[in-house]
């Protein structure tokens, strides 16, 4: 057992046992879901519902239901995708780096961040496949053998190192996650009866794999998990850079620059452990777990957001100041207008929430309030959404033909499949915490007797 510093604050609350811990960990997977979780399921449910008939009108009258135009071809959908793309790469980063850096505090997070990771990337995937316009014709954006015998993908093009990318990153991200869930499902194997559910025992039973906790069972989870961290931790760069490389390869002013990589991680962090903090102080009332994610675990991730909020506010100053630098007069043109143009507000909410409000966290009574926390994680949300919309319609909507300048708005459809894509998010993770444990009860329960508060006040 590691020894841990008696001036920590406890990472489990309420006198727990072990067995405590399996039976509040299994209790919303073998339980009735409370009052919480049917309203926000019916109200995700609703949104899920609305952005499925906006996509259905969309494929079945064509991208000129949405708002975007010759000049703003990219606008809200690639807005959305990037957004949901940078909410889905922090997740296993999160998970990752700090199992790798043996965080005890990542017990009660990291399956949260990586089922974050999976549902983000998932509605990431809509948006390209929609703005196609032919959705069914999606399979030509992968390199195999069709009847039209010369055509095929561009191999320099930023991208189809997306598709690559992404579609490499998910499926480390799913069996990382999965791995992580074998010893819980073989946890709810053994609890549920063959006669009361024989077939959930019988599914428990075949995605467990026939564990049983032997040593060598644990020893191999041990390794496979690290070298699965391992590999996801340097695929996140990779990925967030090369979807950053989509605007950084081109010639477009506000767009052409080395810092995107970089940036694009930073804010995917930043934005990754925002949505986490969202979630997690939802699903702590939803499933009953307030005891496992504790005020210690929220504070922990607002110094985290800060650090990344303030990195993410140096990078705007040094994009300012290379425009400037630059001698180009149109880059200098474009930040000028992202900051006084007909887009002001965009650029304004974006620093406030940014570059502002992470600063609020250097107040430990703010970082150490829930309510305090989860507003501001929702203004992160918000403010990184706004990165996105500025970096692409601000750039693009004023080019360098001023007879082709237009503006850009959204229609009902535009926001209609955003906020269906939130609500199938929901949707997704609601499922997910009624028929997964939420937190990996064989984790936590490795540092109860170092970190539970039952052995603190012992010591």
């Amino acid at each position: 057992m590691q020894k841990e510093a008696e001036i920590r604050d406890p990472l489990i609350l309420g006198n727990k046992t072990f067995h405590d811990i399996t039976k509040d960990i299994a209790k919303p997977v073998e339980g009735k879901a409370n009052k919480y979780w049917w309203i926000l399921f019916s109200l995700s449910l609703v949104l899920f519902i609305w952005g499925v008939l906006c996509m259905a009108y969309t494929i079945g009258t064509g991208i000129g239901a949405w708002g975007l135009n010759k000049t703003v071809n990219w606008a809200w959908d690639i807005t959305n995708f990037v957004w949901w793309i940078g909410i889905g790469h922090a997740g296993t980063l999160i998970s990752a780096v700090l199992l790798l850096f043996r965080q005890k505090w990542r017990m009660s997070i990291n399956r949260s961040a990586e089922a974050m990771t999976i549902f983000g990337v998932a509605q990431a995937a809509l948006f390209p496949l929609i703005h196609m316009g032919r959705p069914w014709l999606a399979y030509y954006v992968f390199p195999i053998p069709n009847q039209f015998g010369s055509l095929w993908v561009n191999f320099n093009s930023p991208l189809l190192w997306d598709v690559f990318a992404i579609s490499t990153y998910f499926s480390v991200s799913v069996v990382f996650w999965y791995i992580g869930l074998i010893p819980d499902f073989a946890m709810l194997r053994d609890r549920m009866s063959a006669k009361t559910a024989p077939m959930k025992k019988q599914l428990y039973s075949f995605l467990s794999f026939g564990w049983s906790g032997k040593a060598k069972h644990w020893q191999r989870f041990e390794e496979v998990s690290l070298v699965l961290a391992g590999l996801a931790t340097p695929l996140v760069f990779s990925v967030h850079s090369i979807v950053s490389m989509d605007f950084a390869t081109s010639i477009i002013p506000g767009w052409h620059t080395t810092i995107f990589p970089p940036y694009f991680v930073l804010g995917a962090l930043f934005s990754g452990f925002a949505m986490v903090e969202t979630l997690l102080i939802i699903m702590r009332k939803v499933v009953n777990l307030e005891s496992y994610i504790t005020i210690k675990h929220i504070e922990y991730m607002n110094v985290i957001i800060l650090l990344t909020g303030s990195l993410v506010g140096t990078a705007y100053i040094t994009e300012l100041f290379m425009s400037w630098y630059s001698g180009v007069e149109f880059e200098q043109y474009a930040f000028l207008n992202r900051a006084t143009g007909p887009y002001w507000w965009a650029y304004a909410i974006m620093m406030t929430c940014n570059v502002l409000t992470p600063q609020l966290y250097w107040f430990k009574s703010v970082r150490t309030s829930f309510v305090a926390t989860f507003v501001l994680s929702i203004f992160v949300n918000i403010g990184m959404w706004f990165e996105r919309f500025v970096i692409i319609v601000t750039s693009l909507h004023r080019d360098f033909l001023p007879s082709s300048w237009t503006m850009f708005s959204p229609t009902f459809i535009d926001i209609g499949i955003y906020l269906g894509t939130i609500g199938f998010f929901f949707v997704l993770f609601l499922l997910y915490a009624r028929t997964f444990p939420v937190i990996a009860q064989a984790e936590l329960k490795s540092i109860l007797k170092s970190s539970g508060s039952e052995y603190k006040n012992k010591k």
